[in-house]
């Protein structure tokens, strides 16, 4: 069943990519999409040292804890100028894991 709907997501974001400008219709588009039969918290805050209100853009939360973090970008953004944003992030959380998404990659 799992293998079923990541190939299912996988036509979806080839059909969709191309028309996808910007991170937030990355996120609605290609990323929330997945988080359906997940408990997730949309921007959940990770404040950093003295930063306040910093906040990742999902966490996937596990007996209401997050397990998971992901930091989205838009579909047309190359991801390596982006990883110490969610090393950031996850530094400051129990979280386990940590995804870093473009929605395609």
């Amino acid at each position: 069943e799992f293998n079923d709907v990541i190939k299912q997501f996988s036509e979806r974001i080839l059909s969709l990519k191309d028309t996808i400008t910007t991170e937030e219709s990355t996120k609605m588009s290609l990323v929330v999409p997945l988080f359906q039969s997940n408990e997730f918290c949309p921007e959940y805050i990770a404040d950093v040292g003295i930063k306040k209100g910093e906040k990742v853009d999902y966490a996937i939360l596990e007996n209401g804890q997050p397990n998971i973090l992901v930091e989205c970008k838009s579909c047309s953004e190359q991801l390596d100028k982006h990883s110490s944003q969610l090393f950031r992030y996850f530094g400051t959380s129990p979280a386990k894991f940590g995804i870093l998404t473009n929605g395609i990659i």
